[in-house]
């Protein structure tokens, strides 16, 4: 079996019986917050890190949580566990995030919220600021990334607050 068919027998029968689809993670944000404008330009360093903001300054922290834990946003817990105790049911597909900041840089987390593909492609992560090279869009998603670029500086600055 090759690499695409393994990929498309991932999507298509291991994503929805693990309840983390990218599509089900997509459909649950709301894209009339997120502008159809062009996306930043970012320069990805060493294929695993994006080491300058995206919006030239750094993020807020409280509103990073927010979005992080927000079901219909981020929806970081619908794969991670995060120190979010007020919160019930933190995913088990993807790595804890509880020390994140303690395992990746700054610009290693802001890549792999962009585009988790490039650190590494085998991840059912999906890209948070893309629109372009992607399969199953919703319509309502097309040509619009799931975060703002706000937002996804915001979520890097919580995270690095996990050490």
């Amino acid at each position: 079996m090759g690499k695409w068919e393994e990929i498309l027998t991932i999507e298509k029968y291991v994503l929805p019986l693990l309840g983390v689809a990218v599509l089900a993670i997509a459909g649950m944000a709301t894209p009339a917050s997120v502008a159809a404008a062009e996306l930043v330009k970012y320069k990805i360093v060493d294929s695993n890190s994006i080491p300058d903001s995206l919006t030239g300054k750094p993020g807020d922290p409280v509103k990073g949580r927010q979005t992080a834990i927000h079901r219909k946003k981020g929806n970081c817990l619908a794969c991670h566990t995060l120190p979010v105790p007020e919160q019930p049911f933190h995913g088990e597909v993807g790595p804890a995030l509880n020390d994140v900041a303690g395992r990746l840089s700054e610009g290693e987390i802001r890549l792999r919220i962009v585009n988790p593909k490039y650190a590494n492609p085998d991840t059912i992560m999906p890209a948070f600021y893309k629109t372009d090279g992607l399969h199953m869009v919703q319509k309502k998603w097309t040509g619009k990334p799931m975060l703002t670029a706000e937002e996804v500086e915001d979520i890097v600055a919580y995270l690095m607050t996990l050490k």
